[in-house]
């Protein structure tokens, strides 16, 4: 496509053809273009948050915590639910179509012949739109894994990594140890590196030390208390604040809440940020305002339907978490996958939690989605008697499970980004 003149959507069309992988992992190739672009730092500090889960949530509340400071923020993170925009905020809000052709165009002439992934265009107009609009602070999402992802050419002042489990293993390694691993490369050498879950593996704590990052854990230099009229955050160094609950949803948004404080606090211990004085107001905004979409959102509705981005066995326990912390009531479940994902683990985590399922067909949605025929076989050898029935899509799903809900029972959607952006579109929200 010679002409400069395209769309958004004829951008991202041709993008998904210009490098023969869908998934390319390495530094080379996009930092070379970014230096031809000239590099700009894209904000005064930048916050890289990695991990297996909770990264979209982190990014959120971190976000959410800066504006209430009154800084200026620019936020990354993938992939999108209904509109590629979304990818791209500053100061809260989606960046808009011009904008992003606008960007497309110059990464295009930096590019020469150097061929880019969708994802790698995405991350190159994140920092260029960012480097224009004068920020404070960028928060950068990783896409997958961390070392080798296009995002770790920005040297972060403070990298956080939420949580490491089995994901993406043909790419970051079969184990805990080889994916933390991976997850460490975000880490620079005297920064410091949050790590937001208590009982991290060796391989990432190894990185970490090797890389000379400054390393805050959960539960050894930061702590959550909760209690019953909310919950206290603390830091070795005598810092504490008793705190709201976060607007998110789940028991897991407080580990997510808790290493959000923690790089924030890095950052103004740091200097230059923002005061210390500022940060307990800046802080409550943030757990109050914080938002991000399909993170056990609810739809409403009667019965009442949530949907959730989980796809793996570590997210499938956060929502049976979840489930058990709400009041009693019978689940239906709309539930599609990728083929890539550990299907046996996410429903051996929720088990007998959910009363029926409804499998939604994504093969019709992704090369890489599965058929509700696979999806019911894996659960028959998992939960053997489990209630399920099988669909084509996931309008479908859906539309059985409301049919089959009876009064004062609840919908759980979850599964894959497919299946949220399909439910959220149907909903209109």
């Amino acid at each position: 496509m010679p002409s400069m003149s395209r769309t958004l959507a004829e951008w991202l069309a041709y993008q998904e053809h210009v490098h023969p992988r869908s998934i390319e992992l390495g530094l080379e190739r996009v930092r070379g273009v970014w230096q031809r672009m000239g590099a700009p730092a894209p904000a005064r500090r930048v916050v890289t948050v990695g991990g297996t889960n909770g990264k979209g949530s982190t990014v959120a509340l971190l976000e959410a915590m800066a504006q209430g400071a009154g800084l200026r923020v620019g936020a990354f993170t993938s992939p999108h639910l209904l509109a590629y925009n979304e990818r791209v905020r500053i100061d809260g809000r989606d960046a808009d179509d011009a904008a992003l052709v606008a960007s497309f165009e110059r990464i295009e002439v930096a590019r020469g012949d150097t061929p880019l992934t969708y994802f790698e265009y995405g991350t190159l107009a994140a920092l260029d739109l960012f480097a224009r609009a004068d920020l404070d602070l960028a928060v950068l999402e990783v896409g997958l894994g961390g070392r080798l992802d296009a995002v770790n050419i920005v040297d972060a002042d403070v990298a956080v990594i939420t949580t490491v489990d089995l994901d993406h293993m043909e790419w970051l390694g079969p184990d805990r140890d080889s994916i933390g691993r991976e997850k460490a490369g975000i880490a620079r050498a005297g920064r410091p590196a949050i790590v937001g879950e208590p009982d991290p593996p060796q391989g990432l704590l190894d990185a970490l030390a090797a890389a000379g990052a400054r390393v805050e854990r959960a539960g050894v230099d930061f702590f959550v208390e909760r209690h019953a009229g909310g919950w206290r955050w603390c830091h070795r160094d005598g810092t504490a604040m008793e705190l709201p609950a976060p607007a998110l949803a789940a028991p897991v948004q407080y580990a997510n809440a808790a290493a959000a404080i923690a790089a924030l606090h890095a950052l103004w211990i740091e200097g230059g940020l923002l005061a210390p004085q500022d940060s307990y107001a800046a802080v409550c905004s943030g757990l109050r305002h914080a938002h991000v979409a399909a993170r056990l959102q609810s739809l409403g509705g009667d019965p009442p339907l949530v949907v959730d981005v989980g796809h793996n066995p570590q997210a499938a326990r956060a929502l049976a978490a979840w489930l058990d912390a709400q009041v009693p009531a019978r689940t239906h479940a709309v539930y599609g996958a990728l083929a890539d994902k550990d299907v046996a683990g996410v429903v051996a985590a929720l088990g007998a939690r959910i009363a029926h399922w409804h499998l939604a067909g994504l093969d019709g949605a992704s090369p890489r989605g599965l058929a509700a025929e696979a999806l019911a076989g894996v659960l028959r050898q998992t939960l053997p008697l489990a209630k399920a029935d099988r669909h084509a899509d996931v309008t479908a799903a859906l539309a059985a499970a409301r049919a089959a809900a009876q009064p004062g029972e609840r919908i759980l959607a979850f599964g894959s980004f497919f299946v949220a952006a399909a439910v959220m579109a149907e909903r209109g929200s």
